[in-house]
């Protein structure tokens, strides 16, 4: 071992030891007589002292070294005369007795300090460099720890580790594949898994009642700060249970981490239908940090002879508390913020609720004093507060209140990354009517499309309207939300072969597609398949999460740039037409 401890150890108690430590240059400053490295490991840093009365060549030496340059030294333990309260080894440094340069540096692009001068772009392309900044290496540490204690919770509880392929076939439903050309098969594709989800109800079937791996997964999607093409899943399944046992089990892998990572008592996670989260909240992932819900006023502002309300198909208010006192510019501002094309309004109506119990709305001129004491009502308002008011198409309006009410929450200060609000979001459509989603493949637009996976069961009551009704009937499926963000989800799966071949014909497979995709499947249904769900979770947004950072980017140690491309090692790249021929790709292109 080129050292006897690390960077972050030494203490008082090591008084007059003789120690080795390796490690990188943070910085030096050189006192003539005297020369103080700051060495650097992932531990910590350790302060070095070099003394022309010790050894002035070495001294010398030592003033020639700069940043990031490798160094290894040994000498004695000794209590600093200045020492530094905010460093865990500031009590003491290092009198050098031997020294050695192990590799030079050239000058960093940037400086590897907490707060560095390095843009996004440019850490990235030296991402080997950041990765030695204190909140990276912390960040994958939080990694580390979550990825443990996700493994003792699961391991307590007789879950088996079990690994499935990589390479995998291709199939039509979800998002777009990433393929894997064949070289010895000529003009056939490998596909890189978007989930392991077949495997996994085939390791159901197999006996393996209790699976989970902490697995890479891929999706050839659009990107943004919560997405990359390859991506990191806590992928679960269970057989003979129910939704009430996957989600009993599964809250308590997420009680166990806030409890073991962060020290924090996570309370009984409500739950919540799909039908409510959009009606109350706009989107099927509500934050729940902080109220502020949607109010229909469609019954409350008509008759008024104001044709935006009169003729909206929605008309829906939130009360912001606390939000009277904002200026006219400020409204303005809110007003054009609603507008933009990211958020679809086509503009915002506001009532005060002022200190003196008076309410003015900026369409005074159609609603008196009484009409917008009902609004008051209606909202649940109180002196101080701000109704905001959106109306039009129902979808587009619910949608842009959404995000209206996400602004509010932020700028009142309600989306505390410090506190966690969790639910369980149960109840959501088994299908949706797909009119040409553009994360989706083409060839499934104006069809069926299964709105989380084709293996998902109907909600039992719910069967019958198979037949009759597909677009209402409920799946049995579920996602845990955590503070606006779809930490995981998952489902109770079909396990019976006719039901599964129902579901195949509603999403407008021909049976001999069905058999082509998912024959294996239906085959090994034959065979005794046991009632099975699972669910997996996000493993790099829940990392996210426990960081407080918005961008899952900083908890993956080498991230794609939301090009989708590593701009360290410059891919995706061109290959060459050798290895294309091998590939039996360029005789297809070329034709």
């Amino acid at each position: 071992m080129l050292r006897t401890h690390t960077c972050g150890e030494l203490r008082l108690s090591d008084i007059n030891k003789e120690v080795t430590l390796s490690g990188w240059v943070q910085k030096s400053r050189d006192l003539g007589g005297m020369t103080f490295i700051d060495l650097r490991d992932r531990y910590g840093i350790t302060q070095l002292a070099f003394n022309d009365d010790t050894d002035k060549e070495m001294n010398v030496r030592a003033r020639s070294v700069s940043r990031e340059f490798v160094i290894q030294v040994t000498g004695t333990v000794i209590e600093r005369e200045s020492k530094n309260k905010n460093n865990p080894t500031g009590e003491i440094e290092i009198l050098v007795k031997e020294f050695k340069i192990l590799n030079e540096s050239v000058t960093p692009p940037f400086t590897i300090e907490d707060n560095t001068d390095g843009g996004d772009e440019l850490r990235m392309k030296y991402r080997y460099l950041d990765l030695r900044r204190n909140e990276v290496r912390k960040n994958l540490e939080l990694r580390h720890r979550m990825a443990i204690e996700t493994r003792n919770y699961l391991d307590k509880l007789n879950f088996l580790e079990v690994e499935t392929p990589v390479l995998i076939k291709s199939t039509p439903e979800g998002a777009r594949d990433f393929v894997v050309p064949s070289r010895m098969n000529a003009g056939q594709f490998y596909a890189l898994p978007q989930s392991p989800q077949t495997f996994k109800q085939l390791l159901m079937v197999g006996g393996f009642d209790r699976y989970y791996q902490i697995v890479k997964c891929f999706r050839d999607e659009d990107l943004r700060a919560d997405r990359q093409p390859e991506f990191t899943q806590i992928d679960c399944e269970m057989s003979f249970v129910e939704q009430k046992d996957i989600l009993d089990t599964f809250e308590g892998l997420v009680r166990h981490l806030f409890k073991a990572v962060k020290n924090i008592d996570m309370p009984f996670v409500p739950h919540m239908t799909y039908a409510d989260a959009m009606k109350y909240y706009g989107n099927d992932k509500p934050d729940t940090r902080f109220e502020m819900k949607f109010v229909e006023m469609n019954s409350v502002v008509a008759g008024k002879n104001f044709k935006v309300f009169d003729e909206a198909e929605l008309v829906v208010a939130i009360c912001a508390k606390g939000a009277a006192e904002y200026t006219r510019k400020q409204l303005d501002e809110l007003t054009e913020w609603a507008k933009r094309p990211q958020i679809g309004a086509t503009g915002l109506v506001y009532a005060r609720h002022n200190a003196d119990g008076t309410i003015k709305s900026s369409v005074d001129k159609f609603y008196n004093e009484e009409d917008l004491k009902a609004w008051s009502v209606a909202c649940g308002s109180q002196p101080g507060d701000l109704i905001l008011v959106l109306a039009g198409a129902e979808e587009k309006t619910r949608k842009a209140m959404s995000e209206l009410r996400l602004e509010m929450g932020a700028r009142l200060g309600l989306r505390d990354k410090t506190k966690f609000s969790a639910l369980w979001v149960i109840d959501f459509p088994l299908l949706e009517w797909n009119d040409g989603d553009p994360n989706l493949l083409a060839s499934l637009a104006g069809r069926w499309h299964a709105k989380h996976h084709p293996f998902t069961s109907p909600n039992p009551e719910d069967f019958e309207l198979l037949k009759t009704n597909p677009g209402a009937v409920r799946a049995n499926a579920y996602d845990l939300v955590i503070n606006g963000v779809e930490i995981g989800g998952g489902s109770i799966r079909i396990h019976n072969k006719e039901l599964q071949a129902q579901m195949f014909d509603l999403l407008g497979f021909t049976k001999e597609e069905a058999q082509k995709q998912f024959g294996f499947l239906m085959n090994a249904f034959e065979f005794g398949a046991p009632p099975h769900g699972g669910l997996a979770f996000g493993f790099d947004r829940l990392c996210s999460l426990f960081g407080g950072s918005d961008s899952i980017r900083d908890f993956i140690a080498f991230p794609k740039n939301n090009s989708g491309r590593d701009v360290m090692i410059d891919s995706p790249s061109e290959i060459s037409d050798e290895q294309l021929k091998e590939l039996n790709i360029l005789s297809t292109i070329i034709k």
